[in-house]
């Protein structure tokens, strides 16, 4: 499956991968931003997220990037990852580091370190909800949860609507596991930048703080403004760091 996408632009590839609250749009803020800075920029959308059907067989999501970079002959790029993007993103730039030029993991996730209780508890209360059939309850905690106080009304009701999308798509898809080969953080080769929210949830402090002493060379940024989703909370303060780090690890 190719995973549906935008791509446009000139110049060094950069690949946004978006947070598992969201979908492609998260990144509505920062395309046009990136590509008149002189990047190429590609964006999908993950299975089960935005235009991309669930899945209905065994996948794995760095295949899946790397299936999307080889479809536009991108040998190289970029890769920012928002928090389940974060985590498709280090497992790609471990598996494949030499097609990985920098690494931005924005409040990543990771399969390196199990749940606290802070992040158990939310499980449990969004199973409920959807175990209940009470959608709008369901959205209404994920919002709750990991938009932080900079965003604006209108930036909960976009994730609100990119949350309700998903849950949309997949509760009514088959349940298929995912099929995730093992890593290895030694393996990352790219100058690596980890940032996190001082609001967000304190599961993702830890994943900073391992992430940032796992990755050689890793510098870690706390926002003190932000939480779950800096690029969409505040982007006037987020996109100078982004455009920072990209212009560090590009000849642009």
């Amino acid at each position: 499956m190719t995973l549906a996408h935008d791509v446009t632009g000139d110049g060094p590839a950069v690949l946004l991968l978006h947070s598992s609250v969201c979908d492609r749009r998260m990144w509505d803020l920062q395309w046009e931003l990136l590509v008149d800075a002189g990047f190429r920029v590609i964006r999908p959308d993950f299975r089960g997220f935005g235009e991309t059907p669930a899945p209905t067989s065994g996948y794995d999501e760095a295949s899946d990037i790397r299936d999307l970079l080889d479809a536009h002959g991108i040998e190289r790029a970029v890769v920012v990852g928002s928090s389940f993007g974060g985590r498709s993103a280090q497992e790609f730039a471990s598996r494949w580091p030499s097609r990985v030029t920098g690494l931005f993991l924005l409040c990543a996730a990771t399969r390196l370190l199990a749940p606290t209780e802070e992040v158990r508890a939310f499980g449990s209360e969004e199973d409920a909800l959807l175990d209940n059939g009470d959608l709008d309850g369901a959205v209404a905690l994920n919002v709750r949860t990991w938009v932080g106080p900079a965003a604006t009304e209108s930036t909960r009701e976009l994730v609100a609507r990119m949350q309700r999308h998903a849950f949309e798509v997949q509760l009514a898809a088959p349940d298929v596991a995912a099929e995730r080969d093992e890593f290895d953080l030694d393996a990352v080769t790219a100058p690596t930048l980890v940032v996190s929210g001082a609001h967000d949830l304190d599961y993702f402090a830890q994943i900073a703080e391992l992430l940032s002493e796992r990755i050689a060379g890793a510098e870690h940024r706390e926002l003190d403004w932000a939480g779950h989703l800096p690029s969409l909370e505040d982007p006037a303060r987020f996109n100078p760091l982004l455009l920072h780090f990209l212009r560090s690890t590009t000849s642009v």
